[in-house]
């Protein structure tokens, strides 16, 4: 169709433009000439203007006049695309041109570049100037006559060829669109009244020919569907509400696995969901060892209570559960015996079939669910699908939480590691030292050497007061918390804390705005200063302490104080000074650095740099400020 159109259209499209652009180009022309007409009846005035200066002797007004009359000839010779402006030269208007120029010349040259008196041939001589400037007028007015004639008639012809081109258009168009869409109304309209043998007799090889065959194709399956639709729309809706029944309950499983928060409450909504899904009539889930030897029942649902106890551990073949064997699939399995004969307790309560699911986890046979009914029964296959996706729900759920469990385990077990850990860096380090002590203080009693023994009780009363700081610290630091989004409040509240058990004067400052601290580095970086306060208070005899803070590039905390300082060297505060290297071990669990820089009598700064978040490559960490004087 689209060729066609083309074909029809093309060649009166291409004389439409060809016609367009030649009505364009003489438009242009016209309009140029026009400037030029006006531009030459302007040369007329000038002469008259410049015939009266030269009568009235005004030589001033006179140049600027021959300057003007000038600029319009050289317009003329030139054209002029801007106004536009364009002479429509031929052999008449060009003799017409070069005679008033020539005549220009010795009017000029006679009239204009003296005083004259003789104001009669002045006024013949001027008279005969502006009659050759009227022929030249009248030449390129008979020129621009022919030009307006030419826009006419393509005026005309574009006229009459649109003309011509709709009768065309309209007539191919009855001819290849209304007829046979016509046709095609008038077959569908028949189909509405319920006559499905009516067919489109249209045979074409364009896009009406393939939509009459496509038409003729849909009536065919039309015809054929309406003979048994009561049929399909009854097989249709049996599918939809079994696919609706499949997704009820893929989605009662998936809220019982987010809702359930243990192994007990998972397994018993699990029964129940399994029971009203499969429609059984008896469900159970066993739970698998390592091995797989032996099957635990965790839930069951619709048994009788002594098959039940009965079988709360069964070994692996003892019954049609436990069976499974190395390939994990879903089995089902036709109970065999009489009831009263049987030795299967199944069988005596009365199931006919039993179908085993395994609980599967990537390849890991986890254990089993039993479905038990009091008929004979074949699933199709997208019942076992189905039946073995909510197998492996049950899986991940199970594995989800033990995982939870092991979390939680491990949480505590760090939690008591590095409980132990404080116990263990600061109060255990005292009571062995006051241990030492009280051995000392036997000894002196039993040489009754009262200088020994007033000394050891100092030195034990001086132990239970920094083992009493010591468990106020840790209670200090187990309490405070950082907030979810910043971690100022929380500083700030340390450095309130500090001051109030110290009595040193401190002071924060923050600098910059980046982004929040995860929780966990939060509380790693409180603990870093409180450590760093802790040992301004018990060994730095300062007098201010300064907590300034930098957002970015990256987070930097600098604890300052003004104390007696002490000489660094890093291997001896790895060995004596507890306190530094907690802090150097918390700064690492974080990937963060720490510096300490101290000289005696200068004071101490503890500068803690973390990581810039931004960049996978963590920059070079500032250098830090000196020690405050």
């Amino acid at each position: 169709m689209g060729t066609k159109l083309t074909l029809v259209v093309a060649p009166f499209l291409v004389f439409v433009l060809i016609s367009t652009a030649a009505t364009l180009w003489v438009s242009w022309q016209l309009d140029g000439g026009a400037a030029a007409i006006n531009e030459a009846g302007r040369m007329r005035m000038q002469t008259y203007r410049m015939a009266l200066s030269v009568s009235l002797e005004q030589t001033s007004e006179l140049t600027q006049q021959i300057a003007q009359f000038e600029q319009s000839v050289a317009v003329l010779r030139m054209g002029d695309p801007d106004r536009p402006l364009f002479v429509p030269w031929d052999n008449v208007v060009r003799d017409k041109f070069e005679t008033v120029v020539g005549h220009w010349a010795g009017y000029r040259d006679h009239w204009l570049d003296g005083s004259h008196t003789q104001l009669d041939a002045l006024r013949i001589e001027t008279g005969a100037f502006v009659s050759d400037i009227d022929a030249l007028v009248i030449s390129i007015e008979s020129h621009m006559a022919l030009w307006t004639s030419l826009l006419y008639l393509l005026q005309m012809s574009v006229l009459g060829m649109a003309i011509l081109v709709a009768a065309i258009l309209i007539y191919t168009g009855y001819v290849f669109v209304l007829e046979p869409v016509g046709q095609l109304k008038l077959a569908i309209e028949k189909i509405q009244q319920g006559d499905f043998d009516s067919r489109v007799n249209h045979v074409s090889s364009d896009e009406f020919g393939m939509l009459a065959m496509g038409f003729n194709g849909m009536a065919d399956n039309l015809q054929s569907m309406y003979r048994n639709l009561e049929h399909k729309v009854t097989e249709k809706t049996s599918e939809l509400e079994e696919k609706k029944e499949r997704l009820e309950g893929l989605y009662e499983v998936t809220t019982l696995v987010a809702n359930a928060t243990t192994l007990d409450d998972l397994s018993q909504g699990f029964v129940k969901s399994m029971a009203r899904i499969a429609r059984a009539d008896g469900v159970t889930i066993r739970w698998s060892d390592q091995d797989n030897q032996h099957y635990l029942m965790l839930a069951a649902l619709g048994m009788p209570q002594s098959l039940v106890d009965a079988e709360q551990c069964i070994d692996k073949g003892s019954c049609y559960c436990g069976e499974i064997g190395s390939e994990a699939r879903l089995r089902v399995v036709p109970i065999q015996g009489e009831p009263e004969n049987s030795k299967l307790l199944c069988a005596k309560a009365g199931f006919k079939t039993v179908i085993n699911v395994p609980i599967r986890l990537h390849e890991r046979l986890m254990g089993e669910i039993d479905l038990f009914f009091n008929a004979i029964v074949s699933p199709p296959p997208a019942v076992r699908s189905l039946l073995e996706v909510l197998g492996n729900h049950l899986a991940s759920a199970m594995e989800n939480l033990r995982l939870n469990a092991l979390e939680k385990e491990a949480a505590v077990s760090q939690e008591r590691m590095y409980l132990a850990r404080e116990l263990h860096d600061s109060i255990a380090q005292s009571l062995a030292f006051l241990k030492i002590q009280v051995q000392l203080l036997r000894d002196a009693v039993q040489s009754e050497n009262a200088v020994e023994i007033q000394g050891v009780l100092e030195e034990i009363d001086t132990g239970v007061r920094e083992s009493y700081g010591n468990v106020r610290e840790l209670l200090l630091h187990f309490r405070t918390r950082a907030n979810d989004e910043e971690i100022e409040p929380a500083l700030s509240t340390t450095l309130r804390k500090f001051e109030h058990q110290s009595g040193v004067k401190a002071s924060m400052s923050m600098r910059g705005r980046g982004m929040p601290l995860p929780p966990d580095v939060q509380i790693q970086v409180l603990h870093i200063v409180q450590e760093a306060l802790s040992n301004v208070r018990k060994h730095a005899r300062a007098s201010h302490v300064q907590l300034a803070i930098e957002q970015q590039p990256a987070w930097r905390f600098e604890v300052r104080d003004d104390g007696i300082g002490f000489q660094v060297d890093n291997d001896a505060l790895d060995e004596t000074h507890v306190g530094l290297r907690i802090m150097k071990e918390r700064a690492q669990r974080i990937g963060a650095e720490l510096n300490v820089i101290s000289t005696p009598g200068h004071g101490s700064t503890v500068v803690l740099t973390l990581p810039a978040p931004a960049d996978p490559m963590p920059d070079e960490a500032p250098v830090p400020k000196g020690a405050m004087a």
